[in-house]
């Protein structure tokens, strides 16, 4: 039996970061970029004004006051998308609109508050004409060609993920496309004669097929592209024709789920054998003891496989534990890993010698802030392999390590969140 560590390093000593793509920048939100990005121009690419005001000559404000202002002549009104030819002189302003450019000579704003304009209409001069209530030093209320991103500066580095300021910032840059990390496509498949689907009637000895429907929920927030290839029945010709039709598709990373333990009609292992190099472990793992990773020969390359046991808990453990990374890694994304927490835990639990993920519930004392988990709920069975609704029920995992066979009640353990509820932050 191998340790959770071998098995991950193992996996992830074969998995690589997939090729680029030119991704349209509507879409590339989330997106893993695969270049660096340099500007090519300032931001701002012009000096302009970062508030509604007059332009002036910061000389022409000294000492201006309430009671003695500085009356300008108004030359000209410049709006944003304007360009503006009419110089400001000595006496003279320019009315100007936020983000409008600096007309020559200026070189400072002063806010509308700041002028006549805020006082009543008997106390303004005449027309053509405004009364500046306070000084202004140069540059201020401008903005500076290139203060916020210099020409030929590196704004954004490969492997950096894109979320929306990002996207705003490469379209200031003038990029209506980006290359990112290809994400990778995830063929999903589920194995066994019993499996139905969830719109067919139950019969006798039947389940209904909830892996698939959860891989492929969990590839797609793992950073995947899932591709679902339904059922394959224990037999070697119909295994043998979905692998074909996955390889047909052009997946990147093929997840199966049942079929790699040692049953009778678990018949995944000699098929795979048969098509590539797969390797069969038992991981000291819980629950999710049966594991299955390898590669299958497509034309020209090789396609990575991981089979997951079939028991819907132990495959949901089974792929946060080693197919969550391995998708993120084939993404660019960082880092590979969830993080952990550490919590108090609310009650004794034991182990078996093997690293148990324990679904459990974390919250958030509203006194004391402290974290806390709980490994039972209502229901003591809740720890049950099969018992699919503490998967709804539970937040996170807690982390029992290989060599700790008991932890008493109000000891901290590690959590693994793999959701972020409102309890908890």
């Amino acid at each position: 039996m191998i340790s959770v560590e071998q098995a991950q390093e193992h996996i992830l000593a074969h998995i690589a970061e997939l090729d680029a793509e030119p991704v349209p920048l509507f879409e590339a939100v989330g997106r893993v970029l695969a270049e660096d990005v340099v500007a090519e121009h300032d931001i701002p690419p012009f000096r302009n004004s970062a508030m509604d005001g007059y332009a002036v000559r910061a000389a022409d404000t000294e000492g201006a006051s309430s009671e003695r202002p500085a009356v300008l002549r108004v030359v000209t009104t410049v709006a944003a998308g304007d360009s503006p030819t009419v110089a400001v002189t000595p006496g003279t302003a320019a009315r100007i609109m936020t983000g409008a450019p600096m007309p020559p000579g200026a070189d400072a704003v002063v806010r509308f508050e700041e002028t006549s304009e805020a006082l009543p209409a008997e106390h303004r001069p005449p027309d053509g004409q405004i009364a500046i209530l306070r000084p202004v030093r140069p540059g201020d209320n401008v903005r500076e060609a290139g203060e916020d991103v210099p020409a030929g500066r590196t704004v954004l580095r490969h492997g950096h993920r894109l979320r929306a300021a990002e996207v705003g910032m490469l379209a200031a840059l003038g990029r209506s496309r980006v290359m990112c990390v290809r994400l990778p496509r995830v063929g999903v498949l589920a194995t066994g004669d019993e499996l139905v689907g969830p719109e067919e009637p139950l019969a006798p000895g039947k389940i209904r097929n909830s892996n698939e429907y959860t891989n492929v929920a969990l590839v797609r927030l793992a950073g995947g592209l899932p591709v679902p290839l339904g059922i394959a029945r224990d037999t070697v010709e119909d295994l043998s024709a979905k692998l074909k039709r996955a390889l047909e598709l052009e997946v990147d990373l093929l997840i199966t789920s049942a079929g790699v333990s040692v049953g009778d009609y678990d018949v995944v292992k000699h098929v795979l054998a048969a098509r590539g190099e797969v390797h069969f472990w038992q991981v000291a793992i819980k629950p999710g003891k049966p594991l299955a990773f390898g590669t299958l020969e497509a034309e020209g390359h090789s396609v990575p496989l991981l089979g997951l046991p079939g028991n819907p808990v132990a495959a949901f453990v089974a792929f946060e534990v080693f197919a969550r990374p391995a998708i993120r890694k084939m993404a660019g994304l960082r880092p590979l890993f969830r993080r952990r927490f550490r919590v108090r835990l609310r009650e004794d639990v034991t182990n078996s010698g093997r690293r148990h993920y324990m679904r459990a519930r974390v919250w958030r004392d509203e006194t004391t802030g402290e974290l806390h988990a709980t490994t039972r709920g209502s229901d003591v069975r809740v720890q049950g392999s099969g018992i699919l609704s503490s998967l709804v029920w539970a937040n996170a995992f807690v982390i029992v390590p290989e060599q700790v066979t008991f932890i008493p009640a109000g000891e901290t353990v590690d959590v693994e969140l793999f959701d972020w509820p409102e309890e908890v932050f």
